[in-house]
């Protein structure tokens, strides 16, 4: 068996799915993941749950990125040679009530990360970043190349932060860093806090959506299986630079009206839509330029939402335990 790859944020959305594709190709995955309450325990600990039937081929350390000492053991103990750190402190909203949870996640627990990774021996480090750094930018499609200095979250701020922490330990210590801004990835065992569980669970039980900005919204929405492709190839493709950035996302930027039109059609049910001014710390739009990942990655993502959607849809109804944890939830947060 390879060496173990370190996949931290396996209870999580992005990285438990990350975590079966390397598992299926027959990679020991170490997975790491303090399972915190930001959304119900519940969904993460699913998750989990799948990842642990893979029985040796999955390993897993439940501990917070700031216990530096569980992390240093876990790197001593695996020696992991390629990293893809997932788990942060996710939301824009949940940054203006709960700023300090991203300094500590999102700062405290990076720092620790790229500490470790240089102590080890660590041959190349993959991180997420996030397609919030490129702020309210009119500069359609979002390329690498632009400049993104003008952060409009908190969340957003700590992602470019990471970028750019990322960057001095490759300077200083050699340590290879590649920087993935994800964009508005969704799929089954997606996130409860993003727009489509939302409107999905809203919908199933007749209750009214709130749309932001009035509907005038449009996202990259890119499908899970695109993305852990993209991050597989990171992982493992030879001759990248030291220091890298890449878009991945799904090159077209879809109207948020038109994700919710998927969903009644999905669910055969139709959306009580409630108008609401822009949300603080939203973005208008985001559309990404994927040509570099094309070009350096072999990414090409394959997913349109026409496909992608019914597929969440799909999942969301056969999981009717975890729709009803989450709504009960909802109802008293």
């Amino acid at each position: 068996m390879d060496t173990p790859i370190l996949v931290t944020g396996t209870a999580g959305f992005i990285g438990h799915n990350l975590a079966h594709r390397l598992i299926e190709q027959g990679h020991r995955v170490i997975g790491y993941d303090c399972v915190n309450d930001y959304y119900p325990a519940a969904v993460k600990r699913a998750r989990l749950e799948e990842l642990t039937g893979h029985g040796e081929q999955y390993v897993h350390v439940e501990a917070d990125l700031c216990d530096i000492d569980t992390l240093q053991k876990t790197f001593a103990t695996w020696k992991p040679q390629r990293v893809c750190h997932l788990a942060a402190q996710a939301g824009v909203p949940f940054s203006m009530r709960e700023p300090f949870a991203y300094q500590k996640s999102n700062l405290e627990g990076f720092l620790n990360m790229l500490e470790c990774c240089r102590h080890n021996g660590v041959e190349r480090f993959a991180y997420a970043s996030s397609s919030s750094v490129y702020g309210d930018s009119t500069a359609f499609p979002l390329s690498e190349a632009q400049r993104v200095d003008t952060p409009i979250s908190l969340y957003a701020a700590t992602k470019k932060a990471n970028e750019l922490m990322a960057h001095s330990y490759t300077h200083l210590y050699g340590l290879q860093t590649i920087g993935l801004r994800f964009f508005t990835v969704y799929g089954p065992w997606g996130r409860p806090d993003m727009a489509l569980w939302i409107f999905a669970e809203k919908i199933s039980n007749g209750v009214g959506i709130p749309v932001f900005n009035n509907g005038d919204l449009q996202r990259d929405f890119t499908y899970i299986d695109d993305i852990t492709a993209g991050v597989d190839n990171v992982l493992h493709k030879p001759d990248l630079e030291p220091y890298e950035i890449f878009n991945l996302g799904n090159n077209q930027s879809e109207n948020v009206m038109d994700m919710i039109r998927t969903i009644e059609s999905s669910l055969g049910k139709e959306a009580q839509i409630i108008m609401k001014p822009p949300q603080p710390g939203d973005v208008k739009k985001t559309w990404a330029d994927v040509s570099k990942a094309a070009a350096k990655l072999d990414y090409a993502p394959q997913t349109p939402i026409s496909v992608g959607i019914p597929a969440f849809c799909e999942w969301y109804l056969e999981h009717p335990e975890l729709a009803a944890t989450v709504t009960k939830w909802r109802e008293t947060s």
